[in-house]
């Protein structure tokens, strides 16, 4: 069976990577990539082999495929599946800048080098990376698609994004040539907030203190929290409330809270120079004892 179907999920031949149908609202990355996209399946696959011994038997595959109503030097997109093990992870990427909406949210409030973040601003392409495997547990499906983006960071990509998580990281970071233990194991004890969910200070005008946000979390069966704090000093223990959770949590945790509210024009911390804009948080979510 030919890869489009495969990567549809419908079912292929033994040893063939085939997606997981049943899977609904899996994790994703997107990676943004300097110059425009230049992947190579033998290479990618050697790339992830390369990366931890349980992946010795890994491998990808990509297919070109046309863009319809898009400008010519923008139509050219590749789409693949990469896998080993339990693990399957879809590429589909775009010879286009992420959109500048994704780029802001994630980039913006990120706490790295304004240079890098310019650096960024010029990518000329991008690929989403979304889980596609048959692995249930959540903190490993994660690993799955670090393990991935780390792959494709030789690529020439420069920062590796969450959106749902509205964060970023440097995908220099995931090239670690001899990292200082198993890397899968060093993956595993990630603070959360880095990558895996995300971490927000806004500040309201005209209002005293500074909210408390963190995203993504639900991914994790995490709650997501907004509380407001007296000041900045209070966002190492927000960072920490999660970086030292467990990572598999038990059934009984809760259930992340779901009520939206919306207040104010509000803007971050580290994107004061822009104008205001509107900011959607969970404001009847507090921060639960237990954690």
């Amino acid at each position: 069976m030919d890869l489009a179907e495969r990567f549809m999920g419908q079912q292929g031949l033994p040893g063939e990577l085939t997606a997981n149908a049943a899977l609904q609202n899996p994790p994703s990355y997107q990676m943004l990539i300097l110059g425009p996209l230049d992947l190579n399946a033998d290479a990618l696959t050697l790339a992830l082999r390369a990366y931890h011994p349980s992946l010795a038997k890994a491998q990808a595959e990509l297919m070109d495929v046309k863009l319809e109503d898009a400008p010519e030097n923008e139509s050219s997109s590749v789409l693949g599946l990469a896998g080993w093990g339990k693990h399957v992870v879809k590429l589909v990427g775009f010879n286009m800048p992420i959109p500048q909406p994704v780029f802001d949210t994630c980039v913006r409030p990120a706490h790295f080098s304004e240079q890098l973040k310019e650096d960024a601003r010029a990518h000329k392409s991008h690929v989403i990376l979304y889980y596609a495997g048959f692995e249930t547990d959540p903190l490993e499906q994660f690993v799955a698609l670090t393990v991935m983006a780390s792959a494709l960071a030789r690529f020439d990509g420069i920062l590796l994004l969450n959106e749902s998580a509205r964060s970023a990281f440097p995908a220099e970071a995931l090239l670690t040539e001899e990292p200082d233990g198993d890397p899968l194991d060093i993956l595993r004890a990630m603070p959360i907030p880095l990558l895996f969910g995300g971490f927000v200070k806004i500040e309201i005008e005209d209002e005293p203190g500074v909210w408390m946000r963190t995203f993504g979390n639900s991914y994790l069966n995490l709650p997501d929290v907004s509380f407001k704090a007296e000041g900045h000093h209070q966002g190492n223990e927000t960072f920490d409330l999660f970086a030292n959770v467990p990572r598999r949590p038990t059934p009984q945790m809760p259930k992340p809270c779901r009520s939206d509210s919306t207040f104010g024009t509000a803007r971050s911390r580290e994107g004061t120079s822009s104008s205001p804009r509107r900011t959607t948080v969970h404001a009847r979510c507090r921060l639960n004892p237990a954690y």
